[in-house]
């Protein structure tokens, strides 16, 4: 039976739900799911929205007819004013064409390849720890290491010299972004204050600073194992035509935001959850003492790729921080047709919001929805969890390109670093998920460092 509308709350009378969701974005997300169910309508001024959390909706939007739902709205178009035409904000022919480009250059065996560069660059930063005098901020630290690992795996270059311009210009970029959409009265960005100013500004410096690696380059051709190599090599099977500097920069930079921001995240709350869950904690010392400890020394060694599949409750604890803070944490679509969900029609033009944070804690897909508890996802408890009900990586034909190479470093990272350190939060510092382009800790995590372990021995020939 079709209905006229979905029940949704009534808000302002001219705003509509907008202060509701800029006063609280997680919260409210929650809040509309428990009350309205699992298709709302909301409003923005005039303007119809959907907001779905159910996992067969998000299916038919994300996979079933994922043709229908675009991307050609307003979140996505001010991305572009950053990262151009590439894989996370085109659509259509020419997103399909990009992704067919790029697909072999995430192929497994080739991310794989990566793995040493990954706990390598891990134990020269755990080796400059100790150095360390006072807590350490954990999130700035996973920003840093994964900014290094994805531009060498990029780029086949060490981009230290500019991590902090690049790190500081992403920051003010995904600061920027998110409060011109929490207000749709900002000053358009040619506007000459001080905000807008400073935004165009980074823009600029990620952008020359990609166009500076992408010409030298060019300077030197061939695949080297990078995967800006494999990009400039790479040939549409159609047309035979390879990509421009700008379909590459555009690439790059997405890449790069996509490829550091989105891991360090996801990292910095593992490392914070493992700080309040003893249990967990030890548990995961058990695994990695019996998978990595050299039999003829005794001594604990590095992790490898090779070892990943014996380290089940490593991949667990991620997988699970994941759950609980998606660093992808809202996902907008706009209908291209007319349309119905569930029993609902819905008209061309109507916005679609999936939040992964909320159907993350759904009650009839999660038991003890808040709780931290790694084990669901062994295959047993597994069983039967609608695909959709987990969606860390979005799904369907738009799922992230890069999410084996952003799961495979971040298991190694965990592992190496719980090798070595305890890290424990400082007795009273503030934790706020901040929901941003992408969902960090506001205040940062100031971490304490405490010893496990000798150094792990180098790796094995």
């Amino acid at each position: 039976m079709m209905h006229a509308l979905p029940p949704g709350p009534k808000g302002h009378w001219l705003l509509g739900n907008v202060l509701d969701f800029l006063d609280d974005p997680l919260g409210h997300q929650r809040r509309i799911a428990a009350e309205y169910g699992d298709i709302v309508r909301l409003r923005t001024f005039i303007w119809q929205a959907y907001f779905i959390n159910h996992p067969d909706y998000v299916k038919y939007v994300l996979q079933d007819n994922a043709r229908n739902y675009s991307k050609q709205m307003g979140e996505y178009k001010r991305l572009g004013w950053v990262l151009g035409d590439g894989l996370l904000t085109s659509d259509g022919d020419h997103w399909l064409r990009q992704r067919r480009l790029m697909q072999p250059a995430f192929h497994r065996s080739r991310i794989e390849g990566y793995g040493r560069l990954m706990t390598q660059a891990t134990v020269e930063m755990l080796d400059d720890w100790p150095a360390a005098t006072a807590p350490l901020d954990i999130a700035a630290e996973m920003m840093r290491l994964t900014l290094r690992i994805v531009s060498e795996a990029l780029f086949d270059l060490d981009i230290s010299g500019q991590a902090n311009l690049i790190g500081d210009s992403f920051h003010i970029v995904n600061e920027y972004l998110s409060q011109v959409a929490e207000n749709p009265l900002s000053l358009p960005r040619w506007f000459p204050n001080q905000r807008n100013r400073q935004f165009n500004q980074a823009v600029r410096s990620l952008k020359q600073a990609v166009d500076d690696i992408i010409a030298a380059r060019r300077q030197r051709p061939g695949d080297s194992g990078d995967l800006l190599a494999m990009l400039m090599a790479a040939r549409d099977e159609e047309t035979g035509e390879g990509m421009s500097d700008q379909q590459l920069r555009d690439e790059v930079m997405t890449l790069m935001l996509a490829g550091h921001e989105t891991t360090a995240n996801a990292l910095s709350w593992t490392f914070y959850l493992l700080s309040e869950h003893e249990a967990v904690w030890q548990k995961l010392q058990g695994e990695l003492d019996q998978t990595l400890r050299d039999p003829a020394t005794g001594r604990p060694r590095l992790p490898s790729v090779a070892d990943l599949a014996q380290l089940p409750y490593t991949r667990q604890i991620i997988e699970e921080a994941l759950r609980l803070y998606p660093p992808a944490w809202s996902i907008a679509r706009m209908t291209v047709a007319d349309d119905q969900i569930g029993d609902y029609p819905i008209k061309a033009g109507t916005a679609v919001y999936i939040s992964p944070y909320a159907i993350h804690r759904h009650p009839a897909f999660w038991s003890n929805p808040d709780g931290f508890d790694p084990d669901r996802f062994t295959p047993e408890r597994s069983a039967g969890r609608p695909r959709y009900a987990y969606i860390p990586f979005i799904g369907g034909p738009r799922q992230c390109i890069g999410n084996n190479f952003a799961m495979i470093e971040a298991q190694l990272i965990l592992a190496a670093v719980s090798q070595r350190y305890r890290l424990k939060m400082v007795p009273g510092h503030p934790v706020v998920p901040q929901p941003l382009i992408t969902l960090r800790p506001q205040h940062g995590l100031k971490m304490t460092l405490t010893p496990v372990n000798e150094r792990t021995a180098d790796f094995a020939d």
